[in-house]
């Protein structure tokens, strides 16, 4: 096992090298941070602005190739060069990941869990009508994208509020600004703002995984070995959980990997609409700004967490498929 994760662990460091190599070419050749300086109001003097493009280790006259150098070797001592502002971007990096992976995390397991729970559930009770409401359910979640399905939750929200005239849901920022009082207020105030946002990301994750999750365990429970295990006179809980779920969450792994990577878009789209200043908004007002050096921050990160969930489904593959992990 340890030598299969080290193995990954290669893999890992070879695809965050070209990763970077591939945003940093793609962000420099696309984006135009002399237009951002040329938009002023008076625009600067054209030597101020050359000036300004070689402090931000973005110089035209450079190639691409040695300007991604510059970056790469600063960026392996921790430093992720300036803003196009003038600003750290490790300063807006720190302060913006932990929102985003709050979010992420907690909005990940939540609609993961709770879709494999419900698509094992629809799988034993085929065709019944709770199998039949929540296929519904599912795909009315599945058809309507991340960004609506956030702004109905935030109508829903005002209309609630509205109708028994208090602020039952909180939907706007992390937190109500100023807020004072205990350590318990403070998270139960936090845990109220991160609902919604949580919602919008868990409920598509869970529509889409207990879709998967209920076909695979339909392919289980039709197998050879199970019936066996049920003739040997175990109950029909551990015929399901530990012979049937076992097997039926492998190729739901390998899918885990992939389908952060929709996650992620969302959670883009979730950040802009209830306020939260996370990676995702950052994002998109580095790509407004065409800020080179922020871009590729986040596409860092975007892909440091793709790749790491895939890491994890690897790891849980071979956890759960003895073959695997012994080649």
């Amino acid at each position: 096992m340890l030598g299969y994760f080290a193995r990954r662990l290669g893999y890992f460091a070879v695809l965050m090298v070209v990763a970077a190599f591939l945003s940093y070419l793609l962000a420099a050749t696309a984006l135009s941070p002399r237009a951002y300086f040329q938009a002023r109001q008076p625009p600067p003097p054209a030597a101020q602005v050359e000036a300004q493009l070689a402090v931000l280790g973005l110089d035209p006259e450079q190639p691409v190739v040695v300007r991604f150098g510059h970056w790469a070797v600063a960026a392996v001592h921790g430093d992720l060069g300036l803003s196009i502002k003038g600003g750290s971007v490790n300063d807006e990096f720190g302060r913006r990941v932990g929102v985003s992976l709050r979010l992420l995390v907690v909005g990940t397991l939540l609609g993961t869990v709770l879709g494999v729970a419900v698509g094992v559930w629809g799988a034993v009770r085929q065709y019944r009508l709770s199998d039949r409401v929540t296929t519904l359910v599912a795909f009315v979640l599945l058809s309507t994208p991340t960004f609506l399905l956030a702004l109905l939750l935030k109508i829903g929200a005002l209309a609630l509020n509205q109708a028994t005239g208090r602020q039952l849901i909180s939907f706007t920022g992390e937190g109500t600004p100023g807020l004072q009082g205990s350590f318990a207020a403070i998270v139960a105030d936090r845990g109220i703002h991160l609902l919604l946002p949580t919602l919008s990301i868990g409920l598509a994750t869970l529509a889409t995984y207990s879709r998967y999750q209920r076909s695979a365990m339909l392919d289980v429970l039709g197998s050879d070995y199970l019936r066996t295990a049920a003739a040997k006179g175990l109950s029909r809980r551990t015929v399901l959980v530990k012979h049937g779920l076992r097997t039926a969450l492998i190729p739901m792994s390998t899918f885990f990997a992939f389908g952060f990577l929709g996650v992620l878009t969302g959670a883009t789209f979730t950040e802009k609409i209830f306020g939260w200043h996370g990676m995702g908004e950052w994002f998109i007002d580095s790509i407004n700004n065409n800020d080179v050096n922020a871009v590729v921050a986040v596409n860092l990160f975007a892909a440091g967490t793709v790749l790491l969930a895939g890491l994890l489904a690897d790891l849980l593959h071979a956890a759960l498929d003895p073959r695997v992990r012994h080649g």
